[in-house]
């Protein structure tokens, strides 16, 4: 059994934690809401005209970009029609092959060639912003025409450079990775219920 003096120092780390998260969610609800907005009205906008949204990321980020394909695929919290969204991130021999032949740096650039199309929004997801096959992505997806919605934090690093004005950044106000990736799942959920209310059948 842990002595009362561990349980008493993991109490105070679990509130330190907890209250670290709802200071960068406060933060990050001031700075970005607007931009969420705006980044919903795209996303509307794309899927109203037939667009499919991909969504790429490492790591954490990867499973990022396959919760948000998952919540617009099926149903986030309502029922309606499904939604066209493809995390880059999760077809192993495609992503092994690339890998193995072109550079792990390409593996989402080589999947953007084949499937994307101009006017499909690339949700492209990095907590530092510097991560060299996001970046990748992000520079293909201008070339082919796609608009780009970066999910960053700390500075945006490269990644939140290299936008042009007609991307959308997302950045999480903080410079811990957890801290980032919890509000990037806040993120994911805002965007998924501003798509999900526009797409309900019984909506007002």
């Amino acid at each position: 059994m842990p002595s009362d003096m561990a349980q008493t120092a993991a109490r105070t780390l679990i509130t330190s934690l907890f209250e670290h998260s709802i200071d960068t969610k406060r933060a990050t609800m001031v700075a970005a809401t607007d931009r969420i907005v705006a980044a919903a009205e795209l996303l509307i906008a794309a899927l109203e005209t037939g667009h499919k949204i991909l969504a790429c990321g490492n790591g954490g980020s990867a499973g990022d970009a396959q919760h948000f394909s998952s919540e617009l695929v099926n149903r986030f919290e309502h029922d309606r029609i499904a939604l066209p969204a493809l995390a880059l991130t999760t077809e192993s021999s495609t992503l092994t092959a690339i890998a193995n032949d072109a550079g792990y740096d390409r593996v989402f650039v080589r999947q953007i060639e084949a499937l994307g199309n101009p006017g499909d929004p690339l949700l492209a997801f990095s907590t530092s912003g510097n991560s060299a096959s996001v970046v990748a992505a992000v520079e293909t997806a201008h070339e082919y025409g796609l608009p780009v919605i970066a999910i960053t934090g700390r500075d945006g690093g490269t990644l939140g450079r290299q936008l042009t004005s007609a991307d959308i950044e997302l950045r999480a106000i903080a410079d811990s990775t957890a801290r980032i990736q919890e509000t990037h799942l806040l993120f994911i959920h805002c965007l998924c219920r501003l798509v999900e209310d526009h797409f309900r059948d019984d909506r007002d």
